[in-house]
């Protein structure tokens, strides 16, 4: 059974639809990539998917459970998580104290002064800031971080809750090669554990960690497959890559 299932998923405003009867299928572990050019609907899918916007027609299942109407903390519950490409952390606080913050689960502050304390708490706290390379920083505050680290420090805090599924919109925007290359090293060990998709311009990027593609074009399903042959498809030349094709984009 799929773990992410958009079937006919329609946005429009009045005559215009962003995102047209678009399909897409995750399954537990897969790392997808979701590729387009500006303007293909991208992004609006993923505000779709996490219940930012609403959807004009179409369903979105989560686990085999139709979650369309959901509200946006509800599908967060069920296991959606997203990390924006403008990075939200705490930027007083140090890396530790963010990703403790992002692992609250009560609404007490005494509650989650105790929760914090426990050991489980800080081993898990330890765990994501080594998966995300930041262990060595748990006691930098995060305006001192680098744009890369910064971005790292978000995506470990989304880890802090165990989700089902990770949306992640340009993970890379505005990193060095250097701190792109470790984000993918970063993504490849997530897959299989977790479940990723992942909004992409950057070919040589989706080349390092993608082993599934799907292209979109004007809110419409383009195409669908690996690299290689989403690379090689004429149609995906023509319209996202330009007539030189993806390796000369």
């Amino acid at each position: 059974m799929a773990l992410l299932k958009l079937s006919g998923v329609t946005k429009a405003y009045d005559q215009l639809k962003v995102v047209d009867d678009f399909d897409l299928t995750l399954h537990q572990g897969e790392l997808r990539c979701l590729l387009g050019p500006n303007g293909a609907g991208k992004t609006t899918t993923i505000d779709l998917i996490t219940g930012r916007q609403k959807l004009t027609g179409g369903t979105i299942a989560l686990n085999g459970n139709v979650i369309s109407d959901w509200p946006e903390h509800l599908r967060v519950r069920a296991g959606l998580a997203r990390k924006f490409q403008v990075p939200a952390v705490f930027k007083g606080l140090t890396v530790a104290q963010n990703l403790e913050a992002a692992f609250t689960r009560h609404l007490s502050p005494l509650r989650n002064m105790f929760v914090f304390r426990d050991r489980e708490t800080q081993d898990r706290i330890q765990e994501v800031a080594s998966l995300v390379n930041l262990a060595g920083r748990l006691s930098v505050r995060a305006d001192e971080l680098s744009h890369g680290e910064t971005q790292w420090l978000e995506v470990g805090m989304v880890l802090t809750q165990n989700p089902r599924v990770l949306l992640m919109d340009e993970p890379t925007a505005g990193m060095t090669t250097q701190e792109t290359r470790k984000t993918g090293d970063l993504l490849n060990r997530l897959k299989g554990s977790h479940t990723l998709l992942v909004v992409e311009h950057d070919m040589q990027f989706v080349r390092q960690i993608a082993e599934r593609v799907t292209v979109m074009h004007m809110g419409r399903f383009l195409a669908e497959g690996t690299i290689g042959e989403v690379e090689s498809n004429a149609d995906v030349r023509r319209v996202y890559l330009g007539h030189g094709g993806a390796r000369h984009a």
